[in-house]
Formats: C-alpha cells, structure tokens, sequence
C-alpha cells in the first residue's frame, strides 16, 4: 500500500526537485510543536514509513498524541536510519547471519535474502589490549599482537563485508566505534534515495548513545536485535517518557566535562530514568561543546536511561563543519532541520517543548569529582576522595565496601620492580589508563590533561614506573591535536605513550601486570587501585587484581597515577616533591578551562579530520593484507576455536512449537542485586583454571593463545563456557567469590558450566534468581545467548536493564518480575526449591503468570514480554527464528 502522508512530501529546493522530504509541519496539527526533539524523530520515521503494515497510521497517531500516550504503555514501531556494531558484538552478528543463511537454505528459501537492508557499519576496536606499554612502539607491538590473536576473526569479518551488501568495515587501528561515529560516520541528517530524513542509530553496544550529544538519535540494543533491524525489522517499542533536564548556569573553571557527567549520572539515578528518554534543554546547554554534550550522552546507560538527547543547534552544525564534513551537505542539513521545527536555539524558552518531568541542574555547582570504587553511579568528590576510599576498605563488603580488617588498613608489602624496591598498600594505584571514548573524543580534557603532563615534567614530577600507563586515542584525530601542540611528548615522559586506538582498558583489555606487583597485591590481600578515563568500573572488568576502580577525567588519572594513590589529599597533600625539595600541590599544575580552549582553538581544525578519515578504511596495511573467500555461503573450518557455526538453529522447522510449561526447574544460580553483563558473560581475560580454558587447551592451545572471551565470541563452545565465569561473581548458594554453584542433586560444588551440563545431560530446566537491575552494564547478547545454551529457561528477578531484558526475550528466556512489593526474601524462597512455571495458551503482554514450588507453595510474577512483537518472538522460539521462517517462507 502507499504512504498515507504521501501529500505531505515536497522537495526540499525548489532547484532540486527529486530532493525530497515529508514536511511534517504540513501535518496541520498543533501538537508537533509541543512535542519534544526527540519525539518528533520517531514521529518522522512513523510518517515517512508509514505502509499500513509495519506501521500503521494508527501509530502515527499515538506519537502525536505523546502527551496522552506516553503513560499509556501503548507500543509504537521505529525504523531507524543505520545500524553500528563493534567487534566483539559484530563478530557473533556476522556468525549468526551465516548460520542463517545455512538455515534459510535448508528450509527451502534463498539464503540471499539473509541480507542487511538497514546499512551497517561495524568498527573494529574491542580485540587490541595493552600488552606493551611506557614504549616508543608500544602502539605497533600491540597493533601486531592484535592481529596475530585476531587474524582468524578478522578474515572472517572481511568475507562478511564481501558476502553481505549495506555491510561495511572500519579496519582495526581506526578509532573507537562512537568516536569514529561522531567525528566520522553521522550525518545528522540523512541524504538517502531522494529523500532527507532525520539520522538515527541503533548500535550493539550500550554507549551508542554518545550520538545523542551531536543531535543523532541513537540508543543500544542487544545484538540479537540489532539483526533483526538490519534485516529490515522495525525496532518494537513502549512510547517512552520524556524526561527534560534543564541545564543552567556556566561551568566553574576547574571543572571538567567529566565531571558534569559524572555528577548527572548519579542525578538521574536518584530521579530514576530507565526506560525513559532524557531530553537536555535550558540556556546552560549552549555553555557546552558538541563533544561535552557527547561525554554526556556517552555516560546515558550508566545513569539507566535509553537515550540522552541534545536537539541539534548552531553550534552541532559548526561542529560538522570543525570535523570536516562536505559544507553543501551542511547547509542542507541545516535548512531541512528549519523546514521540519527540529533546529533548536537553546537560549530561547519559547522553543521549549513538553516533558514529562523537568529536573534542574546548575553547571555551577559542579566540583571535581571520580566515580567508584564499583560503581559508575557513586560519585565522590575529588576533595573526599582519600575519606571516602578509607571508609570502602572497612566498610561490609558491598558496592562501597572490602570489609578489610581495621589492623589491616595500614598494612604494606614491599616488592622489587626492575631492580629498584617499592612498597604497596591498600589504595595504591596500578593501573592509570587515559581511555574510553567518554573521554577520548573530547579535545578539551585531552588537552588538559597534555597540558597538565607539561606542567607536572617541567615541574620536576615523575610516575612511578611499576604503575601501568597508558593513552588509548578514540581516533588518530586526538594523537594529532597531541602532537601538533606540543603536549604528547610531555604525556609520554610520565609514560602516557599512545598504545593502541580501541576501548582497551575500559573493557577489561588492560594486558597484564607486572608479575611483582601482581605477587605483592597477592600476599597482602590488598585493595589495588586503577583510575581510568572509562565508563565502567565493576567488579572484575577492569583487571582481576585492581578490586577499586575509580572513572575519573583524563588529568584526574594522570594526577594520581602521579601521586601513587588515592589516599591523598590533593588540597593538603603535595603531588610529589621535585630535586630541589620543593613540595608540587595539583593546584600548582592544574590547567585552567580559558588555557585549554586557547589550545583548541589553535590546533583542532578541520584539516586535521579530514586527512585522518579520508583514508580509514585503506590505511591499515595489515588489513589489506587479508585474504578471504567470497563465497555467500560461509565454509566452517571445524578446526577453529573462533568461529563456529552455532547450535541455535538446530532442528528449526517452519511449522511453530507451542510455548510448554516448565516443569519442575532448578535454580541454577541465586543472586543479588546488580548482576551486570560482564557477570554473566564476561568481556576479558580466560582464567587458566576455567572451563573455557579447559576446553581451549584439550583443542591444543597454549594460556598465551587462549586470547579474551570477547574475542571469542564467535565461537559459542567457549561463550558457554564463558557464561557466569566471572570471578566476582556472587551467588548466594557459596559463601565466596567466584563462578561455581551447588549441583543440588549431588550436593557437590561445581563450576556453573559443569553443573549446566549435569543438569541437562539429566533432562532438567533451569531458572536463574536475581534481584533489581539485573543485567546491568554492556549490551552484550551473549548475556543472553549464554545461559540460553547452558539450559535456562527463565529469569526470575526484581527488575531488568532495558537492554538485557530484550536480549532475553530475543533468544526465548523468559524474563519473570516479581509483583510489586515482593521479592526472594518476602517470599521466603531459598533456590533450593523446584519451580514450574504454568506457560498458559493464550498469551498477552506483560500477563501475570503462576509459579508452584515443590514444597506446595504458590505465588505469582509477571512475564516480561511488553509487546505483542516480542510475544510473537517468543512463540516463534526468539527473534532469529522468527525472522528466518519469515525469510523462508
């Protein structure tokens, strides 16, 4: 059927009449103007795809009625413009259109079919880790270790980019996915088959929110998903509140983007906003940069919300033009943003739209500030820093505590490194990584903490060399404006030698240890210290042996790495003392905000942009180098332990299986509150003494090949192997950290992938306990995929991230709520017990369902599916099932 609106469509210069686009002032209807930014993008995408079919008028409807709506659960269809992926979630999307494309033939269909529709982008920069750092050629070393691990990975990435059409490639070594997006990729306003439209992104990986600051609508969605909008699935979603967040008032001089952001991440997550979308207005907004708004948008997922949008301004237009964007393109932008009302001035409250609640924050009111020791969200001020750390060492052992005993506080081991003695202590700072494109994309705190590096050489002040060091760029842009003003050889002095362009530390690619150090941290049981530029800082991403992690600015990580701890003052306590016996303070080094943006002024310039992007994808030789097959259908090497055909399509028929009650289940883990993605299916290293190993080495492997989970992703042996491998993992069934769990028939202790294992060659179903926020952190489908293969069935817990929740749903775990009010302990529920849930034939969204335990007792919870899409995924066995009997039939 054709477009309902199709009366609406006219071109956007009356010189270019085949240059389209669907006026939506034309609408007629008083409400767009009242809508927020963020809501008319979902409304141009609704009128614009409007079929009758996917969407329907009805929907168009809905988005106009938001300020009825929005409180209504009422379920709207979004077809976004383009999807990104990275590696370490590109590789297993690549092996599942693969492994559908085998199944699609077998059923009978074209294995063509299985084919982007949606253009995709994925960007190589999860598999690099700091193996080599404090080097001249650390960066080339690492590069080089890179490919030799990934190389197997890599051909097959670049067959995918061969075989599938609308699927293209950024090589290794380019940047960080969000930074190349923001500097590279976006377009803000898309040119596309005669029409102009809005850009938005769906990414497989949470901080594809970044786009947000740029004015980009974007968000992350599990892998699995991802798929299904690639091949031409519209994203099924609740019509989102919207939460305005007013800024007022100007930065103070000292106060870095780093800490704006750290500061609303823990507003938002007092005020609660998952699930929601945050709009950001209010005159503060024109105080910040694109990439101080993109620092923002970065940090959405850890302050809950699904996106974190800043409406496109003058000032997001000449940031298109600063990073080198073709100027013609540029000024269609702008004229098509003014032609449809989404071109904001943010100094004029008349352009205000509705929200849902507004809450306030005046920029003025900022301090320095980290994050930690656990926690994205637990903000300390950098002036409590020292107190606070002291209370975590004694506090119970927790999200702000180590349970260290009181004796022990003050407790030393001396160690020798490279021939010269040292001492460490709780608090004592090991890792200090400049990292992450939460930070990396934004000149103003990399040239601050350039700046502070100069002051703090010239004023005599070292890094003790056993402390790992490193500066991950987010693009060769940043190494550039480094250079060029004079800053970088000052960075590599104190030993922030560039070692890599890739998320490295932030996702747990932090390479190893000094072994002296690690042995020292070992025999005292001491409370090790990384402070990064990051994004993350739970339990055991970081690195096995940093217990406290602290998100800090890119100076901030170069003031402690200096210090050697974060018991210190900064306002009392010196830095250091140079070799004339003077004490050097932070106050005396620190860089003012007016210093910096003289220095950005002068050396970030579009030329720079503009050399670097214009040959990403040919510049990396050893890319280039790469052969691989151009056949449609992948060969799978049986051989390799990287990328396997996976057992998820296995048996598939055309004819739907219908939903059974699960009868008599066992618990398979029992768990607390913020069980995150990384517990679940960690991103980093593979202990020696895991199942994973275990399977490594039986296929003739060495520890030094086993390479990361997240590099492995393509092979599901391992991943499910890898699921709930972490060694903080908490399950209330052991008294200790670590991945095991009671096998209850036996009784015996067992690592949960052995247990898994005994349970399902016994013919039994698992569930899994858990409390509020399960699934925490990463968009990572293999959270899902994971204890789908380990044999769980369902998920029982207080409440879900947005993400993980649809990535269950995804691969056909049911995702199970507890009513308001109750939970495990209100319940009297031990996991000990066996669980049957009665699966009912007819099916609604968000139904109550019934649960009897074999000690007699009964109780209800409520089935997660919130739509009737994701119901029809679930009968259909999950998402990818759905779409290959779609495509094979």
């Amino acid at each position: 059927m054709s477009n309902p609106f199709v009366q609406i469509v006219e071109p956007l210069d009356p010189k270019q009449p085949l240059k389209k686009f669907f006026n939506l002032s034309k609408l007629g209807d008083v409400r767009y103007a009242r809508l927020p930014f963020s809501i008319r993008i979902l409304l141009e995408a609704a009128v614009r795809n409007c079929d009758e079919f996917l969407v329907k008028k009805g929907d168009v409807e809905n988005i106009l009625n938001w300020k009825v709506m929005q409180h209504k659960n009422v379920e709207v269809p979004f077809r976004p413009a383009r999807v990104i992926l990275q590696d370490f979630t590109g590789v297993p999307a690549v092996v599942d259109f693969a492994a559908m494309r085998d199944a699609v033939k077998k059923l009978g269909g074209d294995p063509e079919k299985i084919n982007p529709v949606c253009p995709a982008d994925l960007v190589i920069d999860h598999s690099i880790q700091v193996d080599f750092n404090r080097q001249s050629d650390s960066l080339q070393k690492n590069q080089d270790l890179e490919f030799e691990r990934n190389k197997e990975r890599f051909e097959f990435l670049k067959w995918g980019s061969r075989a599938f059409k609308n699927l293209r490639i950024i090589p290794p070594g380019s940047g960080i996915i969000h930074q190349v997006n923001l500097e590279y990729l976006a377009r803000v306003v898309m040119d596309q088959e005669g029409y102009y439209y809005p850009d938005s992104v769906v990414g497989t990986d949470s901080h594809t929110t970044m786009i947000d600051g740029l004015g980009v609508l974007g968000w992350g969605v599990g892998g699995i998903e991802a798929e299904a909008v690639m091949l031409g699935q519209p994203i099924s979603m609740v019509l989102p509140e919207v939460v305005g967040y007013k800024l007022v008032g100007s930065p103070q001089p000292l106060v870095t983007s780093t800490d704006i952001v750290l500061t609303i991440t823990k507003h938002l997550r007092q005020v609660g906003v998952v699930g929601k979308f945050v709009e950001f207005f209010g005159p503060g907004v024109a105080q910040l940069s694109i990439a101080d708004r993109a620092t923002i948008a970065n940090m959405c997922p850890e302050y809950g919300a699904t996106a974190a949008y800043f409406p496109v301004d003058d000032i997001s237009i000449g940031y298109l033009i600063q990073t080198g964007r073709d100027k013609e393109k540029v000024m269609y932008t702008k004229k098509y943003l003014e032609a449809v009302g989404m071109l904001r001035d943010f100094k004029n409250s008349s352009q205000d739209p509705d929200f849902t609640q507004v809450v306030e924050l005046d920029l003025h009111t900022v301090v320095p500030c980290c994050s930690g020791p656990k926690r994205p969200q637990d903000k300390v001020a950098v002036s409590d820093m020292k107190k606070d750390f002291e209370t975590c060492l004694g506090a119970k052992q927790g999200f702000k505590g180590f349970q260290i005993a009181p004796d022990r506080h003050n407790s030393t081991v001396k160690f020798n490194f490279e021939g010269c003695d040292f001492e460490l202590a709780h608090g004592s700072v090991v890792i200090a990584a400049i990292t992450s494109c939460t930070n990396t994309s934004n000149p103003s705190v990399m040239l601050g903490a350039g700046l502070l590096a100069k002051k703090a050489v010239e004023a005599g002040l070292t890094v003790k060399p056993y402390i790992k060091t490193s500066l991950s760029p987010g693009s060769g842009v940043v190494t550039y404006y480094l250079r060029e003003s004079g800053v970088m050889s000052y960075l590599s002095q104190l030993g922030f030698d560039v070692v890599g362009y890739g998320c490295m530390t932030c996702i747990g690619n932090s390479g190893p240890l000094p072994e002296s150090v690690v042995e020292a941290i070992t025999q005292g049981d001491l409370v090790a210290v990384g402070v990064l530029s990051g994004n993350r800082n739970f339990e055991g991403r970081v690195h096995p042996n940093t217990r406290a992690n602290y998100l800090a600015s890119p100076p901030l990580v170069i003031a402690y790495a200096i210090a050697g701890t974060v018991r210190i003052d900064f306002e009392t306590e010196p830095l250091g003392v140079n070799a004339s016996g003077k004490k050097i303070f932070l106050k005396d080094i620190w860089p003012t905000r007016n210093e910096i943006q003289a220095v950005e002024r002068q050396f970030v310039i579009p030329g720079m942009f503009k050399e670097v992007y214009q040959k990403i994808e040919t510049v990396n030789k050893s890319w280039n180098a790469l052969d691989a097959p151009s056949d449609k259908l992948y060969t799978w090497n049986p051989k390799s332990t990287y990328i396997k055909s996976p057992p998820f399509f296995d048996g598939l028929t055309l004819a739907l299986q219908t939903p059974k009650t699960i009868e008599g289940a066992y618990v398979l883990l029992s768990f607390g509150d913020s069980v995150t993605t990384d517990h679940i299916s960690p991103a980093g290293n593979i202990a020696r003494n895991s199942p994973a190993a275990r399977y490594l080495t039986s296929r003739g492997l060495t520890p030094r090949e086993f390479n990361s989970y997240g590099s492995r992703r393509g092979n599901d042996a391992v991943m499910a192997r890898g699921t709930f491998a972490n060694i903080r993992l908490v399950n209330k069934f052991i008294d200790k950290q670590g991945p095991q769990t009671i096998h209850f028939p036996s009784g015996e202790i067992l690592d949960v992938f052995d247990a898994a294992e005994r349970y399902k060659q016994a013919g039994h179903p698992l569930i899994v306990l858990a409390g509020k926020e399960y699934g925490a952190g990463s968009s990572r489908d293999w959270a899902a995929k994971g204890p789908f293969l380990l044999g769980v069935k369902a998920v029982l817990a207080e409440s879900y991230e947005r993400i993980h929740r649809s990535n269950l749903v995804g691969m056909g775990v049911i995702p199970l709520q507890y009513l308001p009010g109750e939970d495990a302990g209100t319940l009297g529920l031990t996991g000990r017990e066996r669980y049957t849930i009665i699966i009912p034939e007819k099916l609604k969204p968000q139904m109550n369902i019934q649960i009897k335990l074999d000690t007699g007792k009964t109780f209800q919870a409520i089935m997660r599916f919130d739509t009737d899409v994701e119901l029809a995924y679930f009968h259909n066995g999950g998402i990818l099932n759905y779409m290959i009997r779609k495509m094979a039939s």
